[in-house]
């Protein structure tokens, strides 16, 4: 059994440029960017160094708003070579989530890009740089500028002047700063949406993410002859844990595509013969259902992860025939444990891989209790799943009450998630104690968008649910009582939605009511309105 990691990110980075500074660290086929182990390293140090050359400091957050850019990998291991904090931003974010994360996270640096397709990242600061009190600890914005695009506004430093910064500070003093950081200190921060509240930062550890994403390598048997096609977001623990630290732990080439899309994906991995792919399972359903799939060669295939929602057996099946990833597997975890808890084999019979998250990864514990008593129950039988070890997080930012609420006196992380655990240690999900809905591979917190619904002019009251989907695993269901006098609808509930929130957040259906469901202590009663929201939407056509 492979032995834990003790190593900070930045330290282990100089190590693999050591051992294989020559091996490819970061390929992006429609850049035409190719950087070894040795040259990503010299990138990280130069980047760490224009950072100190700002005022960051140990222990400061820096926060990146950009899709899988090569600028995201550098500031990620620029600020762990110093002991900042990353802090991931997800691309969807509009003005309301954006403020909030900024404010909530104390961050003192935002990196970002112009945007994605339907997102201004311009124009959205735009607003913000209006009232800079509203995120009072922000006091530096960097715009990755690229040749030919957009120039930012005024105040805003581009990345190419930022970069230049690092001639002021001597490699010496990073290399002081360096050695004096811990394997237990944090590193990256991402925010996560629970049953309560707004979303959460989760701290997350050298130690955590290395060693987690160290046992995934472990489990796919990757090599430096390995090349994995990054096409989740970095934003997410599936694109920072699951892929690039499983790549840099066993000195893999990570090849990213910036945005996803199938063509992307399936140019990106004949072109460079990709030997692993992860993806949601709609990620890979777009890819075998694309019309122009048979023209692309795969052959080069051998694993990847499915992960991120659940995983129907069928689309596994055909990733394994038709995309010849033999040897695909599967992880269940969540933020708060690093990502992963549990994980199929490389090795694990086809039915073992389609059926089952498979066992405890090293060095974690695993159960299966009884949401009411607390007591493990035998195997087979349904229960919550908790876990504790090296994996579970430092805790949620400034929210002592949550984290309390997380993780039990004796060190359990309550998942929310129910399961079972058979004879031979395989785990299989069954279901969720939480209102979380998933849908694509994307975590929504009911009551985020149940507040932003409660500042519409037309709507009295809201409750929000998931209903099964499938294309996307999960959609959202929003049920409404419309203010008296007013006549909106439901494209104009998803518009007023659309326009202020991420658009995996805007519903995909809208019911009107003129009351919710409660009990005799006026709790609503959630369970109803998800039973309701089944039965009209099969009685439609997806």
């Amino acid at each position: 059994m492979p032995e834990l990691l003790h190593s900070t990110l930045g330290d282990w980075m100089d190590r693999m440029a050591r051992e294989h500074g020559d091996s490819d660290a970061l390929v992006y086929h429609g850049r035409g960017l190719r950087l070894t182990y040795n040259e990503l390293n010299g990138v990280a140090r130069r980047t760490a160094r224009a950072l100190l050359a700002l005022g960051v400091k140990k222990g400061d957050h820096v926060a990146v708003w950009a899709t899988n850019m090569p600028e995201w990998v550098y500031t990620l291991h620029g600020c762990a070579k110093i002991g900042a904090v990353l802090v991931t931003v997800n691309t969807n974010y509009k003005i309301f989530e954006l403020e909030y994360l900024l404010r909530q996270s104390d961050s003192k640096v935002l990196v970002f890009c112009d945007g994605t397709k339907t997102n201004d990242y311009h124009e959205i600061l735009g607003e913000l740089l209006k009232d800079l009190s509203r995120v009072p600890k922000l006091e530096h914005i960097i715009h990755i500028d690229e040749p030919g695009g957009r120039k930012a506004a005024s105040g805003v430093i581009p990345w190419s002047r930022f970069i230049r910064g690092a001639g002021d500070v001597p490699a010496e003093e990073l290399g002081a700063i360096q050695a004096g950081l811990d394997e237990h200190e944090i590193v990256n921060m991402q925010y996560t949406s629970g049953t309560t509240g707004f979303p959460k930062g989760v701290m997350l550890t050298h130690h955590n993410i290395l060693n987690n994403g160290y046992f995934i390598g472990e489990n796919m048997k990757f090599t430096e002859k390995d090349r994995l096609c990054i096409c989740v977001p970095f934003f997410h623990c599936f694109g920072l844990v699951l892929a690039q630290m499983a790549c840099i732990t066993h000195a893999t080439a990570m090849v990213p595509v910036d945005v996803y899309s199938p063509v992307a994906v399936m140019e990106t991995v004949q072109a460079e013969r990709c030997t692993a792919l992860h993806g949601v399972p709609t990620m890979f359903i777009f890819i075998l259902d694309h019309p122009d799939f048979g023209k692309y060669d795969f052959s080069s295939l051998r694993t990847g992860i499915m992960a991120g929602s659940t995983c129907p057996v069928e689309v596994m099946r055909r990733v394994n025939e038709q995309l010849g990833q033999r040897e695909l597997v599967s992880v269940f975890g969540q933020t708060e444990c690093s990502p992963g808890m549990t994980m199929s084999h490389a090795d694990d019979t086809l039915e073992r891989r389609t059926t089952t998250v498979g066992k405890l990864m090293p060095f974690t514990e695993g159960r299966i209790v009884d949401p009411e008593t607390g007591k493990e129950v035998p195997p087979g039988v349904t229960g919550e799943i908790v876990t504790r070890g090296y994996h579970l997080m430092r805790g949620y930012y400034n929210m002592p009450e949550a984290t309390a609420a997380a993780i039990d006196a004796d060190g359990w992380l309550h998942t929310g998630d129910l399961g079972t655990c058979d004879g031979e240690g395989y785990y299989v999900i069954t279901g969720r104690l939480k209102d979380m809905i998933i849908r694509g591979g994307e975590n929504i917190y009911p009551r985020e968008i149940e507040e932003l619904l409660y500042t519409c002019p037309d709507v009295q009251d809201s409750q929000v649910v998931g209903v099964q989907s499938r294309q996307f695993g999960e959609e959202v269901a929003a049920f409404v009582i419309r203010r008296e006098g007013s006549a909106i609808d439901g494209e104009g509930v998803k518009e007023y939605v659309r326009g202020r929130m991420s658009r995996h957040k805007v519903p995909g259906y809208v019911f009107f009511i003129d009351e919710l469901p409660m009990n005799a202590a006026g709790k609503i009663l959630k369970y109803k309105l998800r039973e309701q929201a089944e039965e009209l939407v099969n009685g439609e056509k997806e």
